[in-house]
C-alpha cells in the first residue's frame, strides 16, 4: 500500500485565483477613471451652459436708460426669461438672480448617471455650474 503525501506548498491553481483578483481590480480602476471623466466632463457643461445663459440674459437691456446714454441696467424680468428659456433648451434646472442692476448670476443643476460604478451601488451624481456676467458700457473700448 502507497501512502501519497501532499506537498504542503502546493500551488497548482493559484495563478487563476490571482489573475482573477486582478482583473476585478483593473475593471473596477477602469470604471472607476471613466466615471469621474464623465462626471467632469457633466461639470464643465454645467458650467459652460451657465456662462451662456448669463452672457443670453446680459442682452436683455433696459432700452429707456441705454437710449439716453446713461449706464446700462438689464431688465430683470426680460433677462430672468431669456436665461431660464436658455436652461429649459438644455434641458437643465438654474437659478437666475440680478445684483446691483447690473450683475446676472446664473447657477446651473445637472445630474451625471455613473456607467461602471453604478453596478456596485453608486446612483446618479449632482453637477452644479455657476456664471457670472457684468453689463457694462464702453466707448471706443473705455469702459465707462
Amino acid at each position: 500500500m502507497t501512502v501519497r503525501t501532499r506537498r504542503l506548498s502546493d500551488e497548482r491553481g493559484s495563478v487563476s485565483v490571482w489573475l482573477a483578483l486582478a482583473a476585478v481590480a483593473l475593471v473596477l480602476c477602469v470604471g472607476i477613471a471613466v466615471d469621474l471623466g464623465g462626471q467632469v466632463h457633466a461639470q464643465q457643461r454645467a458650467r459652460a451652459i451657465a456662462a451662456q445663459a448669463a452672457r443670453t440674459a446680459g442682452e436683455e437691456v433696459a432700452a429707456a436708460q441705454a437710449i439716453r446714454g446713461h449706464t446700462p441696467t438689464v431688465d430683470v424680468s426680460a433677462a430672468k426669461r431669456a436665461a431660464s428659456a436658455y436652461l429649459a433648451q438644455a434641458g437643465v434646472t438654474g437659478t437666475v438672480t440680478v445684483r446691483s442692476g447690473n450683475v446676472l448670476d446664473v447657477t446651473v443643476t445637472d445630474t451625471y448617471t455613473p456607467m461602471f460604478l453604478s453596478s456596485i451601488g453608486v446612483g446618479t451624481l449632482t453637477v452644479t455650474g455657476h456664471s457670472s456676467a457684468r453689463l457694462v458700457r464702453a466707448v471706443q473700448g473705455t469702459e465707462r
